[in-house]
């Protein structure tokens, strides 16, 4: 079939992307679903860091791609295999498949499934091939997703079946900014009720941080941020204190609030400096969690004798280190009960022949999540 995508034909491209133009809005061929995939039409897809990290070229990716991986949509056609959905059926998706079988995955960490990272690495779906192509040559996808587009193939084990009940406009937020920040808190640093908990960076992951750090019970959740909008809706979010991540003099007043740093610091900037901030803010004993994606260039200056003589612990967190079929609807239930506003951080949309503009706003800092409808 035939459909309208986002298709990035090279990179980096420098903002602003309204001139560049690095995608382009092109006619492409989708071939039909493979064993243990899915045809699904996109209802709605946010625009992300890791999308941006791919146009600057922070993030190398193959191209030809289509970009986007923070989508929900509704199933079309199953392909052979796929028997556990059925046309009409609404879904969100995840940008790490997991096989099921590799040692992470028997572990019960399939964000870390090497199958998966190793396919999306080169661009295609788990099953090693491309469904999408243009002038006959192949397209590779984003993150076994590639959701800034009318229609997307993708594994089986990308998706997640959601209540028809559930916008999708929102539900597109869990597949990756909800799960990401939120599973940062519950599953990686498994914060705990009473306990100080310092977000670092407050786009759409490092609110949802907050989020899930205020729904756990911590009893002090301290925002921080170079933009003072952002850090006025983490308070209306519940943060107990926000704090300017520009001011000299930001690590000592954090520690003199917090009583002589937190428990829990998490950085979602994706800087090494940020982690570095992050870290300064934890407590002797404490833990740092990071689930920002930085330069793979960037270096982070650690001081071992910290590390041994605070008994510091330093945390990886990816995909929120979760199990997203347990995960997703736990969140879900979350936001329903009025728990987990996720609503909150819609801030903007648009259509995808505008998708350059809201890549615009989103590097400017003036939104926290843009949504796209085809």
């Amino acid at each position: 079939m035939k459909i309208r995508a986002a298709v990035l034909h090279e990179a980096p491209k420098a903002p602003p992307f309204a001139a560049s133009r690095p995608l382009a809005i092109e006619t492409v061929e989708l071939a039909p679903p493979g064993p243990g995939e899915v045809l699904v039409q996109i209802g709605a897809a946010g625009l992300c860091h890791s999308d941006l990290s791919v146009i600057n070229g922070d993030r190398p990716r193959p191209v030809p791609m289509v970009l986007g991986h923070e989508a929900s949509g509704v199933v079309e056609q199953c392909g052979a295999g796929v028997d556990d959905l059925v046309p009409g059926d609404h879904v969100i998706m995840v940008f790490v498949p997991s096989c099921g079988h590799c040692t992470c995955c028997s572990e019960g960490r399939p964000a870390l499934c090497e199958p998966g990272n190793a396919m999306n690495g080169q661009g295609s779906l788990l099953s090693g091939e491309r469904r999408l192509s243009l002038g006959g040559q192949p397209v590779h996808h984003h993150i076994g997703v590639s959701a800034f587009a009318e229609h997307a193939v993708v594994s089986r084990r990308s998706l997640v079946k959601i209540d028809r009940e559930l916008p999708l406009e929102i539900a597109a937020l869990f597949g990756c900014a909800v799960l990401t920040g939120v599973g940062a808190v519950a599953n990686t640093a498994r914060i705990r009720a009473g306990e100080t908990v310092a977000v670092v960076g407050l786009g759409g992951v490092g609110l949802s941080a907050v989020l899930g750090a205020v729904a756990a019970g911590a009893a002090q959740v301290i925002a921080v941020d170079l933009a003072q909008d952002k850090l006025a809706l983490a308070r209306d979010l519940g943060a107990t204190e926000t704090f300017d991540a520009g001011d000299p003099s930001v690590v000592e007043a954090v520690r003199a609030a917090s009583g002589g740093g937190v428990d829990h610091a998490l950085e979602m900037a994706g800087s090494a400096r940020a982690l570095e901030l992050a870290f300064d803010l934890t407590r002797r004993g404490g833990v740092t969690t990071t689930a920002g994606l930085a330069n793979p260039a960037a270096r982070f200056p650690l001081n071992p004798v910290r590390l041994v003589a605070e008994e510091r612990t330093l945390r990886g967190s990816y995909v929120g280190s979760c199990i997203p079929s347990r995960d997703i609807p736990r969140f879900v239930a979350l936001y329903r009960a009025g728990r987990l506003p996720v609503d909150r951080l819609l801030t903007s949309r648009g259509s995808l022949a505008d998708i350059n503009e809201g890549f615009d706003l989103l590097a400017s800092g003036r939104t926290i999540r843009h949504v796209i409808t085809p």
